[in-house]
């Protein structure tokens, strides 16, 4: 609101570069490097169990980019007549609310019951992310209460993809091989990073296409692909994933 967009930009590409001058200055030098130079097909992972649990991750922040990015703040300020303050303080509370429910997902999940079957919580909270998508979607198309429905609705989804990707967060650690553990959670977090660049790319595209209505309906899709996806993982325990 103070200085424009471009100007903010230049402002944020400043302080990063203060915190890259201050890592070239301040990290040892041989810190995470390591011991051999793996080859590239050595980045993706050989399990069955992280291949399915990155593709899952890929999908359901594919999920949430597509309308967060792009489409989100232009329908705020363009249908709703919100100030860059309002929607920019609505998009920080999103966050900040996303981070706080992450916080608290092991105890929302029960994650410490060692009886627990974790791909029962990931199909159970992937599903319930998808039946909030496809009402969103719904109710947006069809414009009931269209401001209302639309907060109220991101709120409830954010508060339950906090949770799956929390439950994400933990199997990925528990996943990972003892000696490359690095390698399997930089590629799980590659896939990630894939899934944020195409709900990037879509929320653009689709927003130009249909409006806010067509991103939801490809975040709906998105979600289903990561429950089916969670469904297909192996039983397992809290117990046998050390």
């Amino acid at each position: 609101s103070a200085f424009g967009f471009q100007t903010a930009l230049f402002i944020m590409a400043a302080a990063l570069s203060l915190v890259f001058l201050g890592s070239l200055s301040r990290l040892q030098k041989n810190l995470g490097k390591a011991k051999r130079k793996p080859k590239f097909t050595q980045i993706f992972s050989k399990s069955h169990n992280i291949n399915n649990l990155a593709a899952a991750r890929l999908f359901l922040f594919a999920a949430r980019d597509v309308w967060f990015v792009i489409a989100l703040p232009i329908t705020l300020g363009s249908v709703f007549g919100w100030s860059h303050l309002q929607t920019g303080s609505f998009m920080a509370s999103w966050v900040i609310g996303y981070g706080f429910i992450q916080g608290l997902a092991p105890k929302i999940t029960d994650l410490n019951n060692k009886a627990k079957n974790n791909r029962r919580l990931l199909t159970v909270w992937s599903s319930l992310l998808l039946l909030t998508s496809v009402a969103l979607a719904f109710l947006t198309s069809i414009c009931w209460r269209l401001e209302l429905s639309l907060i109220l609705g991101l709120l409830i989804f954010g508060a339950i993809f906090a949770v799956n990707s929390s439950l994400h967060s933990y199997l990925i650690v528990a996943f990972a091989r003892a000696d490359g553990a690095s390698m399997d959670v930089g590629f799980y977090y590659m896939a990630n990073a894939l899934g944020r660049l195409l709900g990037t790319v879509l929320s653009g595209w689709a927003f130009q296409w249909g409006g806010i209505e067509v991103c939801l309906w490809f975040c709906a899709l998105f979600t289903m692909l990561t429950m089916v996806i969670s469904r297909g993982m192996p039983e397992f325990t809290h117990q046998n994933t050390h």
